[in-house]
Parts: C-alpha cells; sequence; structure tokens
C-alpha cells in the first residue's frame, strides 16, 4: 500500500535552459534566486555571466543572417555552396589610331603657316628694304638720276645770291640760294623760289611740285603724305609736262596722277638719302613764305663780310 506523504507540489523556478545546457542540464538556482540590491551575478568558468553569454550568441546569430543576407558570407541553403558572383567588367580592347585623319589636319597646319609666314615676309620685304638706297632707286621704274645722265649737273652745288637760270625745271642740283626752304612737312599754296627748294634738296628734302589746275582731291592726296613730316614739302608749279613731279637731289620722278604708289616708294628711298649734307630743315636763315623771287636774308651782311675779308688779304 502506498502510505501517504507529503505532497510534492512542482517547482516554481524556470530553468535557463540556456545555462543548463552550458552547465549539464543542471538548473541554476543562484541564477534564479532574487538579485540582492547592489549585488552581481556570479561569473562561470570562462569569465562570462550566463546573461551574457545568451546576448552573444545572439548577435552571433544576426550576424550570420545578415552576411547571408547581403551576398558578402557564405549561404546558408542547401549544398552550402557559394552565393551569386559579381558580373564581370568588360574587357575594352584598345585599337589602332586612323592616322589619316591625323595626317591631313598636319598637313593643312604645316601649308597655312608657310602661307601666313609668306606674306609676314613679303610685308616685311616691302616695308623694311634693307638693301642700299642706291639699289633701290635703280628699281624704280620712271625716276631719271641725272648723276648718270648729266653728271656735271650735281656739281653744281655752289651758293649764288639772286635768281638762278636752270636747265631742268623744276631743277633738282645746281647753284641755289643761301637760304633754304623750310621743310617740315610744309604744304604752301603758292609757287616757291626754286633757289631756295634747292638748298632744302641739298639737305635731304623731298620737294613735291603739281600743276595749279590739278583736282582738289589730288593736291590734297598728297598733302596728306606731306603734312607732319619733317624733310618733306610741296608747292604748286606751273608749266609742268606732267600733273605731278617729285624731286631729290640729283633725281626726279613725273607723274600723272596722287595716287601711283610711286608717290610713297620716292619718299621712302630719297628722304634723307640723296641730299649730300642731310642737314636741318628748321633752324638757320630758313624761307617759310611763298614768292618765285629769293628772298636773299642775310645778303647784306654776307657781302659786308666777304669785303672785309678781302680786305685783309683773306680770300
Amino acid at each position: 500500500m502506498n502510505v501517504p506523504g507529503d505532497i510534492r507540489h512542482p517547482s516554481a523556478k524556470k530553468v535557463d535552459k540556456a545555462n543548463a545546457a552550458d552547465g549539464g542540464g543542471k538548473p541554476d538556482t543562484e541564477a534564479s534566486a532574487p538579485a540582492k540590491s547592489g549585488a552581481k551575478a556570479p561569473a562561470k568558468a570562462g569569465g562570462k555571466t550566463p546573461a551574457k553569454a545568451g546576448a552573444a550568441k545572439t548577435a552571433a546569430a544576426k550576424a550570420g543572417s545578415g552576411k547571408g543576407a547581403g551576398g558578402g558570407g557564405r549561404a546558408t541553403g542547401a549544398g552550402g555552396g557559394k552565393g551569386p558572383r559579381k558580373p564581370l567588367a568588360p574587357v575594352k580592347v584598345s585599337q589602332g589610331r586612323n592616322w589619316g585623319p591625323i595626317a591631313l589636319y598636319g598637313l593643312a597646319g604645316l601649308l597655312a603657316l608657310a602661307i601666313v609666314g609668306f606674306g609676314a615676309f613679303q610685308v616685311i620685304k616691302q616695308n623694311q628694304d634693307f638693301r642700299p638706297w642706291q639699289e633701290r632707286a635703280a628699281e624704280l621704274e620712271g625716276v631719271t638720276d641725272y648723276s648718270k645722265t648729266d653728271p656735271g649737273l650735281l656739281e653744281q652745288g655752289k651758293h649764288k645770291w639772286g635768281p638762278v637760270t636752270y636747265k631742268y625745271n623744276p631743277p633738282s642740283a645746281g647753284e641755289h640760294n643761301p637760304n633754304w626752304q623750310r621743310c617740315q612737312g610744309d604744304v604752301y599754296p603758292a609757287a616757291i623760289a626754286s633757289e631756295h627748294a634747292l638748298h632744302s634738296m641739298e639737305h635731304g628734302a623731298v620737294w613735291i611740285t603739281y600743276r595749279p589746275d590739278l583736282a582738289a582731291d589730288q593736291v590734297e592726296t598728297l598733302a596728306k603724305k606731306v603734312r607732319g613730316n619733317d624733310y618733306l614739302f610741296m608747292s604748286p608749279y606751273p608749266g609742268l609736262d606732267k600733273p605731278i613731279s617729285m624731286q631729290a637731289w640729283g633725281y626726279q620722278l613725273k607723274l600723272d596722277n596722287a595716287d601711283d604708289e610711286r608717290v610713297d616708294q620716292f619718299i621712302k628711298i630719297f628722304r634723307q638719302n640723296a641730299g649730300p649734307e642731310n642737314a636741318t630743315c628748321t633752324s638757320g636763315s630758313f624761307i617759310d613764305s611763298t614768292g618765285t623771287v629769293p628772298k636773299d636774308l642775310g645778303k647784306e651782311q654776307s657781302e659786308a663780310q666777304a669785303s672785309a675779308a678781302a680786305a685783309q688779304g683773306n680770300p
């Protein structure tokens, strides 16, 4: 017979399954006991508390599931195979250069450079001709060189008072007045004395003359080339056989039109080159007025000095 004894009631304490697994299935009575205020749960072997160990396992499980979801780790599917591979980047195959267009563009560039260089050379050649002025003068079409056609004319360069009769009109060499015509880009509205003009040309100036009936626009074309330029002066000259006549010491050029390119060429070649003295145009006993009769400034004083010198036996 069964003897009635103490009736056993089930324990109200819950067994920590995780701790039971670690501890060989024995319940942790201390963990289930109420914790005292300020007391710490005793640590198990290995330095971890049961609560911390459970949390670590839970974090590890989450980390493992995260790797599988992200595709970065091993898949947990059946077969334990690897996850899908990343797509391979396409390999670019280097092709050879097409040298045809490159060569064509290079040739076109060289051709353009050659054209520009040739044009610049021509401009420099026209504006900066470094040859002796005599060589350039010999190439100027229509110019008369009296040193070749009448060499004795250039030897007649003495000073003489009063009017002088000239072999060629307008004259470009010969005896002339001691006073020179001012040649500082002067445009004279009326005729001037050739005797004064010749002296200016001896200093290196160019004298431009024109017929009084030359069209006003032609006169203005010449005047624009003269105004403000040293060693240039111009004036009308009655009786010319051509509309325009240009003079430098020993040289002459006659033209029909003021737009002729030889006007500029004559100026460039002969100004301050042909004159044997290359002296000033703007100081000394110069004349700045019009009139065909020589002014003879200083004649009395010059003659008095010559008489005094002769009396003293000086020539």
